[in-house]
């Protein structure tokens, strides 16, 4: 039996919100701008890319005692995933005496706004980066600006105001701080419980549970025994992670799955644990975490994860939800068959682990059976002698869909190549492993690899087709170039 609400609970500026009678599938955007009335928050492209609909979504610090925020794109958010949590808007900024927060004065000052319909979104995500570096480098402001688009002023006075913002702030920094003193009680008060709720049966009860007239679902489980018990009761549930691939099926597609189960609740799933071997990553980390995380041992890894999109994109998307999606161009997967890193499956009480590279059968599918879902990822870090490189190819540089993405792990024994992985998207129907390249570098110096030997690899391991990010041509070149750029022998590379 499982507790039923049809509530989802939220707190704004210290007020407790509640919503019933609302579709499961309805946006935080939504229910911002028709429900609550706070239209500063924009809707542009409805796909997380504009940035006009960012707001903060906040939850309880791990004290209690103040609360952590990250910036999301609320067109993509469905509105039982932030239940529990605390919603700041642009209109959440003003202070009591009616003054502008500081990044919003500076604006003004720096004539950062044109049309202004943009405006509120970059407000929010530089406010929110101010958060946590209230003095904040140009390249951390160009980051945080990375998923807010403006077809007006060119950025350049935005970043002005960004800087000058976090300038007139130093004498006073608190001044930088969303004041959320009226959220704290609220949120204690609507707090779910952390350990599982059990019936006096002693049966596991799942709140909460949102049911629509038509019959539909959305459950939040807040256990892994939980989400293994819904997908045994569901096993044609939808999983939602981050929603920014579900969010994007609403919206565009209209796509109204019967029954979703929401990770975001789960405190096991958010949880990395770290030993000297390997990082073991949660099914719900977000990436913004794993980016962080590996930056140090993997720079190219991380760098990837920073282009994979903008930071309310990586807030909010996980690891382990890029991999179940399965695209051909996914950006993570290269990476994680290079490191050769494994997957904790889970179906009921029983697990199993899968490598990889061995987890893709064809075009969008993969080895999970009905109700079983991706508990973890187990990263290996990198060890003494081992070279791990990566970059991904796109038409835009940054928050852009890849062309080609290629990864490559390998050992320099007495100048001579071991243990060579490589792993390429976009030149398959799905992420995969290349093992004739392998089998080409393995066992020989760097100056030994020459590009016809490469050329001749790519063409046996790989159908030729175009595509429309990329002709084959251009493609097959990438995948070879890069491997050669990889290895040191770039004077090998050509047009």
């Amino acid at each position: 039996m499982s507790m039923v609400s049809n509530t989802v609970r939220v707190v704004i500026d210290g007020r407790i919100v509640e919503a019933q009678g609302l579709r499961r599938t309805t946006t935080l955007l939504d229910f911002l701008r028709e429900h609550q009335h706070r239209t500063g928050t924009k809707e542009g492209c409805a796909e997380g890319d504009c940035g006009a609909c960012v707001v903060l979504v906040g939850e309880l610090d791990a004290d209690g005692k103040g609360v952590d925020y990250i910036p999301v794109n609320s067109c993509l958010q469905l509105l039982p995933s932030v239940d529990g949590k605390s919603i700041k808007t642009v209109e959440s900024l003003r202070r009591p005496d009616g003054t502008l927060h500081p990044v919003q004065q500076a604006m003004v000052g720096c004539h950062g706004t044109q049309c202004g319909f943009c405006t509120p979104g970059i407000v929010m995500s530089l406010a929110g980066l101010m958060q946590t570096q209230p003095c904040p480098s140009r390249k951390q402001v160009n980051d945080a600006l990375q998923g807010n688009l403006c077809r007006c002023t060119g950025y350049r006075p935005i970043v002005d105001a960004a800087l000058q913002a976090a300038d007139t702030a130093q004498a006073d920094p608190a001044a930088l701080k969303i004041d959320d003193s009226a959220d704290l009680d609220a949120l204690r008060e609507i707090r779910r419980d952390a350990a599982p709720t059990y019936s006096l049966d002693g049966e596991l009860l799942v709140q909460p549970v949102v049911r629509t007239r038509k019959g539909h679902l959305f459950l939040s489980p807040s256990s892994v025994a939980e989400v293994a018990q819904a997908l045994a009761e569901h096993p044609e549930a939808t999983l939602l992670a981050g929603s920014t691939e579900i969010g994007l099926k609403v919206n565009k597609q209209f796509w109204r799955p019967e029954v979703i189960v929401y990770l975001g609740g789960v405190a096991e799933l958010r949880t990395v644990r770290t030993s000297p071997a390997a990082w073991h990553i949660g099914a719900a980390v977000p990436l913004e975490r794993v980016m962080h995380l590996v930056a140090a041992e993997l720079p190219d890894f991380a760098e990837v994860l920073r282009r994979f999109g903008s930071p309310p994109i990586r807030s909010t998307a996980t690891l382990a939800g890029n991999i179940a999606n399965g695209s051909p161009i996914g950006d993570s997967m290269p990476c994680l068959m290079a490191m050769g890193a494994t997957l904790t499956l889970r179906q009921g009480t029983k697990t199993r682990r899968v490598p990889m590279d061995q987890f893709y059968t064809g075009l969008k599918q993969h080895v999970l059976r009905p109700g079983e879902f991706i508990e973890a990822i187990e990263l290996p870090r990198p060890q003494p002698g081992e070279v791990f490189r990566a970059h991904k190819v796109s038409k835009r540089f940054d928050q852009d869909i890849s062309a080609s993405c290629c990864a490559i792990r390998y050992r320099l024994d007495g100048g001579v190549l071991r243990d060579v992985r490589l792993a390429y998207n976009g030149v398959t129907p799905y992420p995969a492993r290349a093992p004739k390249l392998e089998h080409a570098l393995e066992g020989r110096q760097p100056r030994q690899v020459t590009a016809a030997a490469l050329d001749a690899a790519v063409a046996d391991s790989f159908p030729a087709r175009d595509g429309l990010r990329a002709t084959w041509a251009y493609r097959a070149l990438v995948a070879r170039n890069l491997v050669l750029r990889f290895i040191g022998n770039e004077e090998e590379a050509v047009q």
